[in-house]
Protein backbone atom coordinates (compact mmCIF):
# COMPACT_ATOMS: atom_id res chain seq x y z
CA UNK A 1 0.00 0.00 0.00
CA UNK A 2 1.32 3.43 -0.91
CA UNK A 3 0.00 6.71 0.44
CA UNK A 4 0.97 9.96 -1.17
CA UNK A 5 1.17 13.65 -0.27
CA UNK A 6 1.23 16.03 -3.22
CA UNK A 7 1.68 19.79 -3.05
CA UNK A 8 0.79 22.35 -5.74
CA UNK A 9 3.60 24.26 -7.36
CA UNK A 10 5.50 26.36 -4.84
CA UNK A 11 5.10 30.03 -5.75
CA UNK A 12 7.66 31.45 -8.16
CA UNK A 13 9.82 28.31 -8.06
CA UNK A 14 7.48 26.11 -10.11
CA UNK A 15 8.52 23.18 -7.90
CA UNK A 16 6.04 20.45 -7.00
CA UNK A 17 6.55 17.99 -4.13
CA UNK A 18 5.29 14.41 -4.17
CA UNK A 19 5.79 12.29 -1.00
CA UNK A 20 5.16 8.56 -1.02
CA UNK A 21 5.20 6.21 1.98
CA UNK A 22 5.85 2.58 1.07
CA UNK A 23 3.97 1.16 4.06
CA UNK A 24 2.09 3.61 6.30
CA UNK A 25 1.58 1.01 9.06
CA UNK A 26 4.42 1.04 11.55
CA UNK A 27 5.16 1.11 15.27
CA UNK A 28 7.53 3.00 17.62
CA UNK A 29 11.20 2.18 17.15
CA UNK A 30 10.83 1.13 13.50
CA UNK A 31 11.74 3.04 10.34
CA UNK A 32 9.16 4.52 8.00
CA UNK A 33 10.39 4.12 4.39
CA UNK A 34 9.35 6.21 1.43
CA UNK A 35 10.39 8.69 -1.25
CA UNK A 36 10.12 12.42 -1.91
CA UNK A 37 10.01 13.35 -5.61
CA UNK A 38 10.60 16.94 -6.69
CA UNK A 39 9.64 18.19 -10.16
CA UNK A 40 10.92 21.52 -11.49
CA UNK A 41 9.10 23.79 -13.95
CA UNK A 42 10.78 25.96 -16.56
CA UNK A 43 13.75 27.01 -14.39
CA UNK A 44 16.39 25.31 -12.28
CA UNK A 45 15.36 25.20 -8.62
CA UNK A 46 18.06 25.30 -5.93
CA UNK A 47 16.95 23.34 -2.87
CA UNK A 48 18.53 24.14 0.50
CA UNK A 49 17.11 21.18 2.41
CA UNK A 50 14.29 18.65 2.70
CA UNK A 51 12.91 17.82 6.12
CA UNK A 52 10.21 15.38 7.19
CA UNK A 53 8.17 15.92 10.35
CA UNK A 54 5.68 13.79 12.27
CA UNK A 55 2.62 15.86 13.17
CA UNK A 56 -0.27 15.18 15.56
CA UNK A 57 -3.19 17.13 16.96
CA UNK A 58 -2.60 17.73 20.66
CA UNK A 59 -4.18 19.63 23.52
CA UNK A 60 -2.03 22.47 24.93
CA UNK A 61 -1.44 23.18 28.60
CA UNK A 62 -4.16 25.82 28.46
CA UNK A 63 -7.41 23.96 27.61
CA UNK A 64 -9.05 27.22 26.58
CA UNK A 65 -6.79 27.39 23.51
CA UNK A 66 -8.17 24.18 22.00
CA UNK A 67 -6.32 21.41 20.13
CA UNK A 68 -3.52 22.36 17.76
CA UNK A 69 -1.18 20.66 15.30
CA UNK A 70 2.16 19.84 16.92
CA UNK A 71 5.25 18.55 15.14
CA UNK A 72 6.89 16.19 17.63
CA UNK A 73 9.72 14.76 15.50
CA UNK A 74 11.74 16.07 12.54
CA UNK A 75 14.45 14.55 10.34
CA UNK A 76 16.54 16.18 7.58
CA UNK A 77 16.79 13.79 4.62
CA UNK A 78 18.66 15.96 2.09
CA UNK A 79 20.93 19.01 1.97
CA UNK A 80 21.70 21.40 -0.87
CA UNK A 81 21.14 20.33 -4.48
CA UNK A 82 19.57 21.64 -7.70
CA UNK A 83 16.55 20.27 -9.54
CA UNK A 84 17.19 21.05 -13.26
CA UNK A 85 14.44 22.73 -15.29
CA UNK A 86 11.87 20.26 -16.50
CA UNK A 87 13.47 17.40 -14.57
CA UNK A 88 12.66 15.33 -11.51
CA UNK A 89 14.76 14.45 -8.50
CA UNK A 90 13.88 11.60 -6.09
CA UNK A 91 15.14 11.31 -2.51
CA UNK A 92 14.58 8.04 -0.67
CA UNK A 93 14.17 8.07 3.11
CA UNK A 94 13.70 5.79 6.11
CA UNK A 95 12.52 7.94 9.00
CA UNK A 96 13.04 6.39 12.47
CA UNK A 97 9.95 6.64 14.65
CA UNK A 98 10.60 7.74 18.25
CA UNK A 99 9.94 5.12 20.91
CA UNK A 100 7.44 7.53 22.48
CA UNK A 101 5.49 7.99 19.23
CA UNK A 102 1.75 8.08 20.07
CA UNK A 103 -0.17 4.93 19.19
CA UNK A 104 -3.07 5.60 16.80
CA UNK A 105 -4.26 2.04 15.99
CA UNK A 106 -5.22 -0.81 18.34
CA UNK A 107 -6.66 -4.07 17.09
CA UNK A 108 -6.88 -2.62 13.59
CA UNK A 109 -9.20 0.18 14.77
CA UNK A 110 -8.24 3.89 15.05
CA UNK A 111 -8.05 5.10 18.64
CA UNK A 112 -10.90 7.61 18.88
CA UNK A 113 -9.90 9.87 16.03
CA UNK A 114 -6.18 10.10 16.82
CA UNK A 115 -4.17 10.89 13.70
CA UNK A 116 -0.48 11.10 12.84
CA UNK A 117 0.77 12.66 9.61
CA UNK A 118 4.13 12.88 7.83
CA UNK A 119 4.75 16.42 6.58
CA UNK A 120 7.35 17.34 3.94
CA UNK A 121 9.20 20.65 4.20
CA UNK A 122 11.27 21.87 1.24
CA UNK A 123 13.38 25.04 1.56
CA UNK A 124 14.22 26.56 -1.84
CA UNK A 125 16.22 29.46 -3.25
CA UNK A 126 18.35 32.04 -1.44
CA UNK A 127 15.35 33.40 0.47
CA UNK A 128 13.88 31.54 3.43
CA UNK A 129 10.87 30.32 1.45
CA UNK A 130 9.60 26.99 2.68
CA UNK A 131 7.07 24.85 0.85
CA UNK A 132 5.13 22.11 2.65
CA UNK A 133 3.53 19.18 0.86
CA UNK A 134 0.24 17.61 1.90
CA UNK A 135 0.51 15.44 4.98
CA UNK A 136 0.68 11.68 4.43
CA UNK A 137 -1.26 9.66 7.06
CA UNK A 138 0.80 7.27 9.20
CA UNK A 139 -0.75 4.49 11.29
CA UNK A 140 1.21 3.78 14.48
CA UNK A 141 0.49 0.37 16.00
CA UNK A 142 1.43 -0.43 19.62
CA UNK A 143 4.67 -2.04 20.71
CA UNK A 144 4.24 -5.68 21.82
CA UNK A 145 4.36 -4.66 25.50
CA UNK A 146 1.79 -1.91 24.93
CA UNK A 147 -0.37 -4.39 23.03
CA UNK A 148 -0.25 -6.81 25.98
CA UNK A 149 -1.20 -4.11 28.50
CA UNK A 150 -4.09 -2.80 26.40
CA UNK A 151 -5.39 -6.31 25.74
CA UNK A 152 -5.17 -7.15 29.46
CA UNK A 153 -7.23 -4.07 30.38
CA UNK A 154 -9.85 -5.19 27.86
CA UNK A 155 -9.84 -8.72 29.30
CA UNK A 156 -10.28 -7.34 32.83
CA UNK A 157 -13.38 -5.39 31.78
CA UNK A 158 -12.07 -1.85 31.29
CA UNK A 159 -13.77 0.13 28.51
CA UNK A 160 -11.87 2.80 26.59
CA UNK A 161 -13.78 6.09 26.74
CA UNK A 162 -11.24 8.68 25.61
CA UNK A 163 -7.91 8.92 23.79
CA UNK A 164 -6.04 12.21 23.61
CA UNK A 165 -2.60 13.75 23.22
CA UNK A 166 -1.34 16.52 25.48
CA UNK A 167 1.43 18.98 24.72
CA UNK A 168 3.13 19.03 28.08
CA UNK A 169 5.82 17.35 30.15
CA UNK A 170 5.07 14.75 32.77
CA UNK A 171 6.61 15.67 36.15
CA UNK A 172 9.36 13.32 37.30
CA UNK A 173 9.36 11.28 34.08
CA UNK A 174 12.25 11.12 31.61
CA UNK A 175 10.42 12.14 28.45
CA UNK A 176 11.94 12.74 25.00
CA UNK A 177 8.91 14.16 23.17
CA UNK A 178 6.95 17.36 23.87
CA UNK A 179 3.67 15.39 23.80
CA UNK A 180 2.31 12.36 25.62
CA UNK A 181 -0.71 10.15 25.12
CA UNK A 182 -3.52 9.58 27.60
CA UNK A 183 -5.97 6.70 27.35
CA UNK A 184 -9.02 7.15 29.58
CA UNK A 185 -11.05 4.13 30.74
CA UNK A 186 -14.31 3.44 32.49
CA UNK A 187 -13.32 1.37 35.51
CA UNK A 188 -14.29 -2.31 35.35
CA UNK A 189 -16.89 -3.38 37.97
CA UNK A 190 -14.35 -5.68 39.64
CA UNK A 191 -12.21 -2.67 40.61
CA UNK A 192 -14.91 -0.05 41.20
CA UNK A 193 -15.13 1.62 44.57
CA UNK A 194 -12.21 3.83 45.55
CA UNK A 195 -11.72 4.90 41.90
CA UNK A 196 -14.21 5.85 39.22
CA UNK A 197 -11.86 6.79 36.37
CA UNK A 198 -8.51 5.46 35.17
CA UNK A 199 -6.04 7.00 32.72
CA UNK A 200 -3.14 5.05 31.25
CA UNK A 201 0.03 6.77 30.03
CA UNK A 202 2.89 5.00 28.23
CA UNK A 203 6.47 6.30 28.09
CA UNK A 204 8.70 3.94 26.12
CA UNK A 205 12.37 3.72 25.18
CA UNK A 206 14.57 1.07 23.60
CA UNK A 207 14.80 -0.93 26.84
CA UNK A 208 11.24 -1.04 28.03
CA UNK A 209 8.09 0.76 28.99
CA UNK A 210 7.01 2.91 31.91
CA UNK A 211 3.27 2.68 32.60
CA UNK A 212 1.57 5.44 34.59
CA UNK A 213 -1.84 4.67 36.05
CA UNK A 214 -3.70 7.87 36.92
CA UNK A 215 -6.50 7.03 39.31
CA UNK A 216 -9.35 9.42 40.03
CA UNK A 217 -12.35 9.30 42.34
CA UNK A 218 -14.98 11.92 41.67
CA UNK A 219 -17.90 12.61 43.98
CA UNK A 220 -20.36 14.57 41.87
CA UNK A 221 -22.63 15.57 44.75
CA UNK A 222 -19.76 16.67 46.94
CA UNK A 223 -18.00 18.43 44.08
CA UNK A 224 -14.72 16.84 45.20
CA UNK A 225 -12.09 14.77 43.49
CA UNK A 226 -9.00 12.89 44.55
CA UNK A 227 -6.23 11.82 42.18
CA UNK A 228 -3.11 9.71 42.50
CA UNK A 229 -0.48 8.34 40.12
CA UNK A 230 1.25 4.97 40.31
CA UNK A 231 4.18 4.00 38.10
CA UNK A 232 5.27 0.58 36.87
CA UNK A 233 8.14 -0.56 34.65
CA UNK A 234 8.38 -3.50 32.30
CA UNK A 235 10.86 -4.57 29.66
CA UNK A 236 10.56 -5.46 26.00
CA UNK A 237 12.63 -8.61 26.49
CA UNK A 238 10.56 -11.57 27.66
CA UNK A 239 7.22 -9.79 27.30
CA UNK A 240 5.68 -12.73 25.46
CA UNK A 241 6.29 -15.01 28.48
CA UNK A 242 4.23 -12.97 30.93
CA UNK A 243 0.70 -13.65 32.16
CA UNK A 244 -0.42 -10.13 31.32
CA UNK A 245 -3.92 -10.17 32.83
CA UNK A 246 -2.31 -11.22 36.12
CA UNK A 247 0.44 -8.60 35.80
CA UNK A 248 -1.99 -5.76 35.07
CA UNK A 249 -4.36 -7.00 37.79
CA UNK A 250 -1.50 -6.69 40.27
CA UNK A 251 -0.79 -3.16 39.09
CA UNK A 252 -4.44 -2.20 39.43
CA UNK A 253 -4.81 -3.55 42.95
CA UNK A 254 -1.61 -1.86 44.03
CA UNK A 255 -2.89 1.39 42.49
CA UNK A 256 -6.28 1.05 44.18
CA UNK A 257 -4.76 0.34 47.59
CA UNK A 258 -2.39 3.27 47.31
CA UNK A 259 -5.16 5.55 46.07
CA UNK A 260 -7.48 4.52 48.92
CA UNK A 261 -4.72 5.11 51.47
CA UNK A 262 -4.12 8.62 50.14
CA UNK A 263 -7.85 9.34 49.96
CA UNK A 264 -8.20 8.43 53.62
CA UNK A 265 -6.35 11.65 54.48
CA UNK A 266 -8.56 13.87 52.35
CA UNK A 267 -10.92 16.14 54.27
CA UNK A 268 -14.02 15.00 52.39
CA UNK A 269 -13.36 11.27 52.61
CA UNK A 270 -13.94 8.70 55.29
CA UNK A 271 -11.07 6.27 55.68
CA UNK A 272 -10.99 3.58 53.00
CA UNK A 273 -8.36 0.91 53.51
CA UNK A 274 -9.17 -1.35 50.57
CA UNK A 275 -11.83 -2.08 48.02
CA UNK A 276 -14.27 -4.89 48.73
CA UNK A 277 -13.62 -6.02 45.16
CA UNK A 278 -9.91 -6.65 45.71
CA UNK A 279 -9.57 -10.40 46.05
CA UNK A 280 -5.93 -10.68 47.02
CA UNK A 281 -2.91 -8.60 47.89
CA UNK A 282 -1.03 -7.10 44.94
CA UNK A 283 2.10 -8.78 43.71
CA UNK A 284 5.17 -7.56 45.51
CA UNK A 285 7.73 -5.50 43.62
CA UNK A 286 10.54 -7.27 41.86
CA UNK A 287 14.17 -6.69 42.76
CA UNK A 288 15.49 -3.17 42.35
CA UNK A 289 16.90 -2.55 38.89
CA UNK A 290 17.56 0.09 36.31
CA UNK A 291 14.48 1.90 35.18
CA UNK A 292 13.91 3.67 31.91
CA UNK A 293 16.56 6.13 30.93
CA UNK A 294 19.07 4.67 33.38
CA UNK A 295 17.06 5.55 36.50
CA UNK A 296 17.11 3.10 39.34
CA UNK A 297 14.14 2.22 41.45
CA UNK A 298 11.60 -0.37 42.42
CA UNK A 299 10.03 -2.26 39.59
CA UNK A 300 9.90 -5.45 37.67
CA UNK A 301 13.12 -7.15 36.71
CA UNK A 302 13.76 -7.96 33.05
CA UNK A 303 10.53 -9.37 31.69
CA UNK A 304 8.83 -8.99 35.05
CA UNK A 305 5.62 -7.26 35.97
CA UNK A 306 5.79 -6.38 39.65
CA UNK A 307 4.63 -3.11 41.12
CA UNK A 308 6.81 -0.11 40.56
CA UNK A 309 7.34 3.01 42.54
CA UNK A 310 4.49 5.43 43.13
CA UNK A 311 4.70 9.14 42.72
Amino acid sequence: MRLTGVSPESGWTGLSVHTTVTNPSTRPGLRLPGRVTLAAGGDDVPVRHIRLGLVVQAEPDDPARGPRLVQYHQVTIAGRFVVPAGRRRAVDFAVPLPWEAPVTIFGGVPLMGLRTGLRTEVAVGPDPEVGQGAMVPVFVHPLPVQQHVLAALDTLGFVLRQAALQQRRLPGVEQALPVHQRLGYWVAPLYAGPITELEVIFVANSAGLEVLLWADRRLALAGATHQSISRFRVWHAGAERQDWPAVVDGWLRSTINRHAEMAAHADWSAQVTESAHVSRHPDGPGPAGYGLGGMTGEGAGPGGGGAGDGT
